[in-house]
């Protein structure tokens, strides 16, 4: 299949599970992940009508995104993976939603840019369900306790919670983990659910989804 045709099943499916889990069309958001794909191949894709695109670093995506935003109004740039905080000036310059506020280094640092550069991007705090060594993302028993910290003391945004799921486990557990911390932190969206779980991510009550490899093909 073309790209275009590969977004349009996503979006069928995306809407299909939808419909199954009894939520509204449109309650689910599609991030369209073109991370490792260059603006040539993301292009077709804005053509086809995507206007929300996930970028896992910051160094990548400023090679290509602002051109891109410069040919397209409405494009919305989400940070998906690990912020380093020396990079928290070029990423608050560059995104409008930033999915991975894990730490309070981070925390700060982008309270700071964004105070000095007036602008106030949405945030997200990723979340580690599986508590995995090698991931990014605050423990779940401190989850309510750090958005506290975020909102209070920072002044922050914070508009929901994100996660990534251990590869090898169920993922349902994971979602419900994070829709039940959500609650607890009176926070109403969800990011969570990739192209191999999106489906299921739609029925634990994910209000956006990150797809990359079902729209781009494989890396």
């Amino acid at each position: 299949m073309e790209v275009q045709e590969r977004l349009q099943d996503v979006v069928s499916r995306v809407q299909a599970a939808e419909k199954s889990a009894g939520r509204a069309k449109g309650a689910v958001t599609l991030v369209a992940v073109s991370k490792t794909f260059d603006a040539d191949a993301i292009r077709p894709v804005i053509a086809a009508g995507q206007r929300v695109f996930g970028e896992n670093r910051v160094q990548e995506a400023q090679g290509k995104w602002p051109e891109l935003k410069a040919e397209t109004s409405g494009l919305e740039l989400h940070l998906i993976g690990p912020l380093q905080s020396n990079k928290a000036a070029e990423a608050v310059a560059l995104f409008d939603v930033i999915e991975t506020v894990d730490r309070e280094k981070i925390a700060r640092a982008l309270a700071a840019e964004m105070q000095r550069q007036g602008r106030a991007l949405r945030l997200y705090v990723q979340v580690n369900t599986g508590l995995e060594p090698q991931k990014a993302g605050i423990a779940p028993e401190e989850t309510v306790a750090f958005v506290d910290l975020c909102r209070n003391e920072l002044g922050l945004s914070i508009e929901g919670l994100m996660c990534i799921p251990p590869v090898e486990e169920n993922p349902g557990p994971h979602f419900a983990l994070l829709a039940k911390l959500a609650a607890a932190c009176k926070l109403e969206k969800l990011s969570m659910g990739m192209s191999g779980d999106f489906e299921t991510a739609v029925q634990f009550g994910a209000t956006g989804v990150r797809v990359g490899s079902a729209i781009f093909g494989a890396r």
